[in-house]
């Protein structure tokens, strides 16, 4: 109640403002005018970046029969920053017949833990990374998994209630997703004790988190009951519930530094190759979590480098430079704008979907492709708000 008069106080006095002022039929809101300034001040960002030149070096190696890369990571012991081509051109030209050794050598394990089991802001990011889901969609299918489908002659929900921030299991989902695991994959990857995951500050513990009504029943046995896209989410939530008891992922990590000589002469350039090999998949056998970045994706997998001893020479195959430019700030996804909305505190779980509704169809907001753009009139009333309501839009 207390939330619904506060929208009242801000929507029911702002909108006839901007209809006078603006035009007829827009509106403004505690949650929706927040967000809108979040795409306007993010695109204005974008327009006045100036993109900066700056300049990387890499060498190619052959070992083994395998080439691998690294990269110029110090010069005179300090961060290698290279801002121009003469500059980059003046490294190659030292670099020119140098001879190049390992001069230090890492091993360390490194473990990486699961992600929380989905909450109605986690699983709208997911679904909008690995799916290509707008929020909307994604909520409309779990309304539907969650208020019944026709399963073997039954009509039942198959998962639970979807407007949740709570990252509580019970406890007979946490003993059925060992029994899973076992299964599944195998003893090896389940956990003697459950694991569990602190909310986040201001959580209202009032549900579960989103997970299968009963996780015995496997995606693919589900797949003859369910369309396409109610499928797949249904395995996006089921993959992510087991994920989150199986035990860790073990990393074996590599890190090696290259010295380089020139006629005996150390030179100030130090190169960098790292590597990363998976010792144990644990629970990324059934789920990684996506990024807002699929580069970064390509990145996380295994990188193998060769065996190496300390104070081996290497044969040298090519050094190349290459130019880059920094990159703007990129615009907000319906991914990106929940997670900024949630990390801020703006608005409630079951808010976001009709939040980002709300202002593509009033027209604050156009969607190209994934990004969010402002258009005019959400520039103009962004702008309004801002200079007479700046305690509200904040």
């Amino acid at each position: 109640q207390a939330r619904r008069i506060l929208d009242r106080l801000v929507g029911y006095e702002l909108s006839p403002l901007l209809w006078k002022k603006v035009r007829y039929g827009l509106s403004a809101g505690r949650v929706q005018s927040v967000a809108v300034r979040l795409i306007v001040e993010r695109e204005r960002e974008i327009k006045a970046f100036k993109a900066e030149e700056y300049w990387s070096i890499a060498a190619e190696y052959k070992k083994d029969g395998k080439n691998f890369e690294a990269q110029l990571n110090k010069i005179n012991a300090k961060k290698a920053e290279i801002s121009d081509k003469t500059s980059a051109d003046k490294i190659l030209k030292d670099l020119e017949g140098s001879e190049h050794s390992i001069s230090t050598l890492e091993k360390k394990e490194s473990k990486r833990n699961p992600a929380p089991p989905f909450i109605t802001s986690t699983l709208q990011q997911e679904a909008a990374r690995k799916l290509g889901f707008s929020v909307k969609k994604t909520m409309t299918l779990a309304q539907i998994m969650y208020e019944g489908v026709d399963v073997f002659g039954d009509t039942m929900g198959i998962i639970t209630y979807m407007r949740t921030d709570s990252v509580n299991l019970s406890e007979l989902a946490l003993k059925q997703s060992q029994e899973v695991i076992g299964k599944e994959f195998g003893k090896e990857y389940g956990l003697a004790a459950p694991r569990f995951y602190k909310s986040r500050k201001g959580a209202q513990e009032a549900h579960e988190a989103i997970r299968p009504v009963d996780l015995s029943l496997h995606p693919q046995a589900l797949k003859p009951f369910l369309d396409k896209d109610q499928h797949r989410l249904y395995e996006l939530i089921w993959m992510r519930t087991i994920a989150c008891q199986m035990k860790e992922a073990v990393f074996e990590q590599v890190g090696v530094d290259i010295e380089v000589k020139k006629s005996g002469e150390v030179l100030p350039y130090v190169f960098r190759a790292t590597g990363q090999t998976i010792l144990f998949a644990g629970f990324m056998k059934a789920y990684t979590e996506g990024k807002d970045n699929p580069e970064e994706e390509l990145e996380e997998m295994e990188k193998i480098l060769p065996e190496f001893s300390q104070d081996e020479k290497l044969d040298v195959q090519k050094i190349n430079s290459e130019q880059h430019f920094t990159k703007p700030p990129p615009r907000y996804t319906e991914a990106s704008l929940v997670k900024k909305l949630e990390a801020e505190g703006i608005g409630r779980p079951s808010t976001y979907a009709p939040t980002i509704s709300t202002i593509v169809e009033r027209g604050y907001i156009k969607k190209d492709k994934r990004q969010l753009i402002p258009t005019d009139t959400g520039e103009v009333v962004n702008d309004v708000l801002v200079e007479h309501f700046p305690k509200i839009v904040d």
